[in-house]
């Protein structure tokens, strides 16, 4: 694929944009952190419920009752993962948010039963969603609130270590398959090469390992374990949402950033990395035991 300055230009300012962003939520407290992600998780939710009515259009039949229950469900989720770190008051969001999950749960599936013809591939779709999306960013949260919880800030340095590993992948393979990209890694996503794919994962994990070690004195191996399953899961993230954007026939899932395209386009990579991450640090946190 020729290299565009135009496009590389708007990438790269939106880029500028969208760690501007990320930063100020991350860093300012808990509640803007929380805050960020849960607009994520919905812009995410609308998205993929528009690619998945143009995959099958019945699911464009779902009550207004499926649609948003489903959603509530996976953000109570996300509010189930704080554990004690947010409370207002006496009154813990962990608990809050068992209940809205649980309870949206019910309806959501009382919803699609009710409805008449019942389709039960409707509601697969639905909870296809729910691990896509919502477990995904649950589990962030859980990292950010672990980290808190431990007074040592581990939870913020974890998620920048994910968002950095990503944004150097995906940067430097654009820029490495531009220059010297020759052969298509898959049919799905035909502008990315394995040259780029290859050369992207490996400055990522090298960038980020260096300066964790380096610059903040962190042993070297849990950081390279965690570049190496960020990229690579993160790679299968870009290449899954690819699939689903070629079954809907549409280029982005949305524009609400350009040259990027929308929320699922932003963090499909994060999105599939971010399970596999949380497992690498718990089987990494019981071996430390």
């Amino acid at each position: 694929m020729a290299f565009n300055l135009q496009t590389f230009k708007t990438r790269a300012l939106t880029s500028v944009v969208f760690v501007a962003v990320m930063l100020a939520g991350i860093f300012i407290n808990q509640w803007t952190f929380l805050l960020l992600f849960s607009v994520i998780h919905f812009g995410c939710w609308f998205e993929f419920q528009k690619l998945v009515k143009l995959i099958d259009p019945a699911y464009a039949t779902i009550s207004k009752v499926h649609k948003y229950a489903v959603m509530l469900a996976g953000w109570g989720f996300m509010l189930w993962m704080t554990t004690a770190v947010y409370n207002i008051h006496t009154v813990r969001l962990d608990e809050v948010g068992q209940w809205l999950c649980i309870s949206m749960l019910v309806v959501t599936v009382l919803s699609a039963v009710i409805k008449r013809p019942f389709n039960p591939r409707l509601l697969s779709h639905s909870v296809f969603g729910l691990l896509y999306i919502s477990l995904s960013w649950g589990l962030l949260v859980n990292i950010y609130c672990k980290g808190i919880i431990s007074g040592a800030d581990f939870g913020r340095f974890i998620i920048m270590t994910l968002i950095a590993t990503i944004w150097i992948n995906d940067t430097m393979a654009y820029i490495v398959g531009s220059f010297i990209g020759k052969t298509p890694l898959s049919s799905i996503s035909p502008k990315k090469t394995w040259e780029g794919t290859a050369g992207g994962a490996l400055l990522a994990v090298i960038a980020v390992t260096l300066v964790c070690y380096f610059g903040f004195a962190i042993d070297y191996l849990p950081i390279l374990l965690l570049a190496v399953v960020t990229v690579i899961t993160g790679t299968l993230g870009d290449l899954l949402e690819s699939k689903l954007k070629r079954l809907a026939n549409v280029k982005d899932s949305g524009s609400i950033m350009p040259g990027h395209g929308g929320f699922l386009d932003r963090f499909d990579s994060l999105l599939l990395a971010t399970p596999f991450a949380w497992l690498l640090l718990y089987v990494l946190e019981r071996l430390a035991q």
